[in-house]
């Protein structure tokens, strides 16, 4: 996975890229929010601030 791909998007333009390179389930954050740490291999996490993509992790 490159995070940088996604670093900078707009939230709807990453989910778009998410579901096109076969990521089963995106879970969109906040900065700071509370998560279950539970590791799942076909999740792609984006950590949106303002609409925009700032980090993206799988898990």
């Amino acid at each position: 996975m490159d995070e940088d791909a996604y670093t900078g998007l707009t939230r709807e333009a990453a989910e778009r890229l998410a579901a096109e390179q076969g990521w089963r389930t995106v879970r969109v954050l906040a900065p700071g929010a509370l998560i279950t740490l539970e590791y799942r291999e076909d999740r792609l996490n984006l950590q949106v601030r303002d609409g925009l993509v700032e980090r993206c992790w799988q898990g």
